[in-house]
């Protein structure tokens, strides 16, 4: 007698879903359509499911063996008393609520679930700015040659001043349907028609530039707003304005920053920083002295005997963020010690240091 329990990997005490998921993962590993594939054992897997998700055969396995469950052994139907022939339909052999779709979509294409819509593809540029740009916001225009929508046809693939006609092929439904004798029996798969690429229209004459595809390769202008605050590295991503395919959606457009290196100042998340020179002179003596900022000339209040490479905070003169806020500015302090000394200097110095200091 086989045991089902030993060949899903399960316990006797396996719910529904256990089952359910353990059948999906033997399928896909072991059906014969892929490579490396065991026929023998995906036959096992599915009669092992065919008995165990029905609660009523597995009662009677439980009870008595594969014998009375409908499971004997030996090749009965092809497949040990199993019944594939309404397979594809959902048979009573098989749970109701399982979805074929997830485990077949894998083993014959998008075709099984009826089809996916065509994309076109992505795009990336790259955009260099200077830093105060980068730190306030700023706007680019660009030309870029792509699969776009025809400006002759406005994307319909027809010539100008004619009609579109009922697709003949799927007769405007956009899409055809196909039976396919496989592994299982028949299926009836749904796909969009080559075509009128799913539109149901075909034009009466077609446009001369996209020849019918509503597409071309073109220069479109781009126009590229980049937000306040955006840091190097970082992508914007512009959706649909990427390649335009014919009978799908376009793909995206992605614009990568480089932000250019600023001699003033550098930048430290949301805020800034910048340097003050101050003579020896004036780093003991201490007062107001004027920095620089990306908004213009501010005065900052230097302390009496302040340390090198000290900060002084500057408010709200950083990088702008969020809804109206900006980080800090911070301006380190670099004093600067003379190389040579004059007598006289030499003289006061001499002085101070019989001061103590």
């Amino acid at each position: 007698m086989k045991n089902y329990y030993d060949i899903l990997g399960i316990s006797k005490t396996a719910t529904d879903d256990e089952i359910k998921s353990a059948f999906r993962k033997l399928a896909h590993k072991y059906h014969p359509d892929k490579k490396g594939g065991d026929e023998k054992k995906f036959k096992e897997a599915s009669e092992a499911y065919a008995v165990l998700s029905d609660k009523k055969k597995r009662a009677q396995y439980d009870t008595y063996g594969s014998a009375f469950a409908g499971g004997q052994e030996g090749p009965r139907g092809g497949f040990g008393g199993f019944d594939f022939s309404n397979f594809a339909r959902g048979s009573a052999n098989f749970d109701q609520e399982f979805d074929l779709g997830d485990i077949f979509g894998e083993f014959f294409g998008a075709g099984a679930r009826g089809g996916s819509a065509r994309r076109g593809r992505d795009i990336s540029v790259d955009i260099e700015l200077p830093f105060r740009e980068a730190i306030f916001g700023t706007e680019r225009r660009m030309l870029i040659a792509k699969m776009a929508v025809c400006g002759v046809c406005d994307g319909t693939g027809a010539k100008k001043g004619t009609k579109r006609t009922t697709c003949s092929s799927c007769n405007g439904k956009g899409s055809i349907r196909e039976a396919r004798n496989t592994f299982f029996g028949n299926f009836t798969t749904e796909r969009v028609c080559p075509r009128c690429l799913g539109r149901g229209e075909v034009p009466e004459h077609e446009c001369e530039v996209c020849k019918g595809q509503g597409v071309a390769k073109r220069e479109e202008e781009i126009h590229v707003v980049i937000p306040a605050g955006i840091s190097d590295g970082e992508m914007i991503r512009m959706p649909g304005r990427g390649e335009a395919v014919a009978g799908g959606t376009a793909g995206d457009l992605y614009v990568k920053l480089h932000i250019k290196e600023d001699k003033a100042f550098a930048r430290d998340g949301h805020n800034l920083m910048t340097v003050l020179h101050l003579k020896l002179t004036d780093a003991l003596l201490g007062g107001e002295f004027k920095v620089e900022t990306l908004d213009g000339p501010t005065t900052v209040r230097v302390p009496q005997g302040v340390a090198h490479g000290e900060l002084i905070r500057v408010r709200e003169r950083g990088v702008p963020y969020g809804r109206g806020s900006r980080g800090d500015l911070f301006v380190r302090v670099d004093i600067q010690l003379p190389k040579k000394l004059s007598r006289a200097a030499s003289e006061l110095i001499a002085q101070l240091r019989k001061e103590g200091l």
